[in-house]
């Protein structure tokens, strides 16, 4: 049970795990796909089409733990798969275009409920919000702006065009901490999927994740969750609680 007050175990444990005196957040790096949008549903069918249509052997599920991969390392991996071999450059490129165009063809996704609220609470209380995400689709990436008016700037974004390796290499989240010039200590990360939680807890930031999907709370607590919440409407409800404790509780020299 998360304690509803402070959140001091989940804290300290994490403190202890990374070898941290104190958290003191001044930047938060914020998923995109599953967690500022409602997306995954329309990724995980493209996808499924995708590359079913190409012989892939896959389910539609499979690829929500897929989520915070680059387009290119998806494609890859399912191809090593299944054909035992390296895809090309090619087939990434192409097969890439293919999935974009079809996820353009499913109805328009809305922005996660409580998202909004959540990214407002980070600016009034003056951090930082640096958008991380795997995708590189401009179909959500230029909706931005107008869902989230005045919250993220277009300097404060890694996309899957900024990195070589994505998530859950800790690359993504580096990135990000380097373009708002924060240390890891400094550092909240938001993610909804495994992959992208890993990735944040790699590079030791105190990692939220937010069970908007079908994944289990457990699998985000596997891959390095300092804390798991089972709602974006419920995390925003705790937020400033968490952020005020973060500032409160520390490990003495």
């Amino acid at each position: 049970m998360i304690d509803q007050i402070t959140y001091s175990a989940e804290i300290l444990a994490f403190l202890k795990r990374h070898h941290y005196r104190q958290v003191v957040p001044k930047a938060a790096l914020i998923d995109m796909d599953g967690t500022l949008y409602d997306s995954m549903k329309n990724h995980t069918a493209s996808w499924y089409r995708l590359m079913t249509e190409a012989g892939i052997k896959c389910t539609r599920d499979e690829f929500y733990l897929y989520e915070g991969r680059t387009g290119a390392s998806t494609i890859n991996y399912l191809i090593q798969r299944e054909l035992g071999r390296e895809a090309t450059q090619e087939e990434k490129e192409n097969l890439y275009k293919k999935k974009t165009v079809y996820f353009n063809q499913l109805p328009p996704v809305e922005p996660m409920q409580g998202a909004r609220e959540m990214v407002e609470v980070f600016k009034e209380v003056g951090m930082q919000r640096v958008l991380v995400t795997g995708s590189g689709q401009n179909s959500l990436l230029s909706r931005i702006s107008t869902d989230f008016p005045g919250l993220f700037s277009d300097e404060l974004k890694v996309t899957s065009r900024d990195v070589q390796h994505g998530k859950p290499h800790p690359e993504p989240f580096i990135r990000a901490m380097q373009l708002a010039h924060v240390t890891p200590s400094q550092s909240i990360v938001v993610e909804n999927a495994p992959l992208g939680v890993e990735a944040g807890d790699r590079a030791g930031a105190f990692t939220v994740g937010v069970t908007t999907g079908p994944i289990p709370r457990e699998e985000m607590i596997k891959a390095g969750a300092a804390i798991v919440f089972d709602s974006m409407p419920e995390f925003v409800r705790a937020l400033p609680t968490l952020l005020l404790s973060l500032l409160t509780v520390t490990i003495d020299d």
